[in-house]
C-alpha cells in the first residue's frame, strides 16, 4: 500500500481551442489520506472538476492536456498507465458522482442494469445471481427499494436519479471518490438527505472522498480538510478547524466568509470581492488574486510559496512569510 492515497503533484492542464490557450490548473500540489474527507472549495472557473477528471484521466480528448505534473493514485502512476490499466481502475478503484444526474444515467437502459453493468466489468468472476443479489443490496443501501431495478430513469425523481448515480459510484466500494457538486441540482430537504447518505456510505465502506463544492456550509458538515482553488491554484489548505476557526486565512478565503450572510447580525449589504476572477486564457506571473486584495503591494508581482501558518495549515501569501513555522515554506497541499 502506499504511504497515501492520493498524491498530485505540480499539475498544470490546458485546454487548446482553436479561439484559445485555457490554462485551467497551474502548478497544483494535493494530497489525501487513505479514508480521509476533503472539501475542494472555490469559485466558478477555478479548476476543481478539470482536477477530478485529470486524476480519473477523462480530460476531454483532443483539448484538454496534462502539461506537466504527476498524479499518483494508491500507487499507481494514472498519467502514464495504459488505457486498458486506467479502466480497470475506474469505478473499481475511484468513481466519480457527476454534478448532473439528469445526464449521468442513460434514458434506455434500466437503472439496475446500469448498476449491474459496473459489478460485470470489474468482477468477471461473479454469476448473474450473485451480481443481482449485489444490485438489490446496494440500492436498498442508498435508499431505493430493491423491487424498483427494472425501471427507467425517466420514473425516477431528481432525488432518486442521484441515490443511483451514488449507487454506481459506490457498488465496487472503492478508494477513492470524487463528488463534483452532488447536491447542487437538489433542493435544500434533499441536499440534507444526500450529504447523509453519502456519509453514512463513506464511514461504512471506509472510502476516501474529494467533495467539489461551492457550498463552505457543504464542506463544514461533511470535510475533515478543506483546500481552496482560486485561478487554477489551490491558495490554502488545511483541516476543517483551520479554515473555519483559525485565525490566519488567505485574503481571498475570508472575503469568501465575509460574503455569507450571518444570522445573528443584522446586514444591511453582504460584503463582496471586488473585481473580477482573472481571464484564464493569460498566463499570469505573481499572485492571481493581488488584483482584487486589499492587502496587494509590490511584492505581490513575484509568485508566492505555500507558507505553514500553524501545523498542517499552509497559505500561499505573502502577507504570512515571517508566520511560516517551518521557515522553509511548504507545498504539502
Amino acid at each position: 500500500m502506499a504511504d497515501k492515497l492520493l498524491e498530485v503533484k505540480n499539475l498544470s492542464i490546458e485546454y487548446n481551442t482553436e479561439i484559445a490557450t485555457v490554462y485551467a490548473v497551474n502548478g497544483m500540489d494535493l494530497s489525501l489520506e487513505y479514508g480521509e474527507t476533503l472539501g475542494l472549495v472555490g469559485e466558478t472557473g477555478a479548476g476543481k472538476t478539470t482536477t477530478a477528471l485529470s486524476i480519473m484521466r477523462l480530460l476531454p480528448e483532443g483539448i484538454g492536456e496534462v502539461t506537466s505534473g504527476e498524479i499518483y493514485l494508491d500507487g499507481h502512476d494514472m498519467l502514464n498507465l495504459p488505457e486498458e490499466e486506467v479502466r480497470n481502475l475506474r469505478g473499481n478503484a475511484v468513481s466519480m458522482i457527476f454534478q448532473d444526474p439528469m445526464s449521468s444515467l442513460n434514458p434506455v437502459i434500466t437503472v439496475g442494469d446500469q448498476i449491474k453493468e459496473v459489478l460485470k466489468i470489474h468482477n468477471k468472476n461473479m454469476t448473474n445471481k450473485d451480481l443481482d443479489k449485489s444490485v438489490d443490496e446496494m440500492m436498498e443501501m442508498v435508499g431505493i427499494p430493491a423491487n424498483r431495478k427494472n425501471e427507467y430513469p425517466h420514473e425516477f425523481s431528481g432525488g432518486m436519479k442521484q441515490r443511483i448515480v451514488i449507487a454506481i459510484a459506490l457498488v465496487c466500494e472503492p478508494k477513492l471518490i470524487l463528488a463534483d457538486e452532488p447536491t447542487t441540482a437538489l433542493d435544500v430537504t434533499i441536499q440534507a438527505q444526500m450529504l447523509g447518505l453519502i456519509s453514512d456510505l463513506q464511514k461504512r465502506l471506509k472510502t476516501a472522498m474529494i467533495l467539489i463544492t461551492h457550498d463552505l456550509g457543504v464542506v463544514a458538515q461533511t470535510c475533515e480538510k478543506v483546500a481552496v482553488m482560486y485561478a487554477g491554484e489551490i491558495i490554502e489548505y488545511g483541516c476543517a478547524e483551520h479554515i473555519f476557526e483559525g485565525k490566519f486565512l488567505h485574503p481571498y478565503t475570508r472575503g469568501l466568509f465575509l460574503a455569507i450572510p450571518k444570522l445573528d447580525e443584522e446586514t444591511r449589504r453582504l460584503e463582496t470581492i471586488e473585481g473580477m476572477v482573472p481571464d484564464p486564457t493569460v498566463k499570469l506571473d505573481g499572485c492571481r488574486f493581488a488584483g482584487r486584495c486589499k492587502h496587494s503591494t509590490e511584492e505581490c508581482k513575484e509568485n508566492p510559496r505555500m507558507v505553514e501558518v500553524e501545523k498542517s495549515h499552509f497559505i500561499k501569501c505573502f502577507l504570512y512569510e515571517d508566520k511560516d513555522i517551518k521557515g522553509t515554506g511548504g507545498n504539502e497541499s
